[in-house]
């Protein structure tokens, strides 16, 4: 089993590349900065929230573009939705391709619409797996500081 000291650089060294290939950003530190004893799980939970809000809006935008007549306003409506989301949680990568998306949806290019789906649900795929990942890692972390303690 790795040591304390090994799953915390590993952890680190982590995190950290998750900043400098910019998927996420100063907002995830704030919302890290929110956690403490009292509610150890609180990044966590705020994330997967996100992931289950995330999901059900790309769900809605793939129903929306896949209709015969657009309408443009509600997909931005949806894309703005999570922009927002995605940027209180810091996920950088997709709020720049929401930002890209809002821009096709007033020109209402159906073309750089779908792409724009596309690659917000790459991005989403992406920073979902990197974070479930960092989660899993905090976790052995935890359980290896708790056994080291005993």
């Amino acid at each position: 089993m790795a040591s304390v000291m090994q799953l915390k650089k590993q952890l680190n060294e982590y995190a950290d590349s998750l900043f400098q290939e910019g998927f996420l950003d100063d907002h995830y530190k704030q919302i890290q900065e929110l956690q403490d004893e009292s509610n150890p799980n609180f990044v966590m939970e705020v994330v997967t929230l996100f992931f289950q809000d995330a999901q059900r809006i790309l769900n809605e935008l793939e129903t929306a573009l896949g209709q015969e007549r657009i309408n443009f306003r509600m997909v931005d409506a949806y894309v703005h939705q999570l922009k927002g989301s995605s940027s209180s949680i810091g996920a950088q990568r997709v709020q720049n391709v929401c930002i890209g998306f809002r821009n096709y949806c007033n020109e209402q290019n159906v073309e750089g619409c779908r792409k724009s789906l596309q690659q917000i649900t790459q991005e989403y795929l992406l920073v979902k797996n990197k974070l479930e990942t960092l989660f899993k890692m905090e976790q052995q972390l935890f359980a290896a500081s708790r056994s080291a303690s005993m």
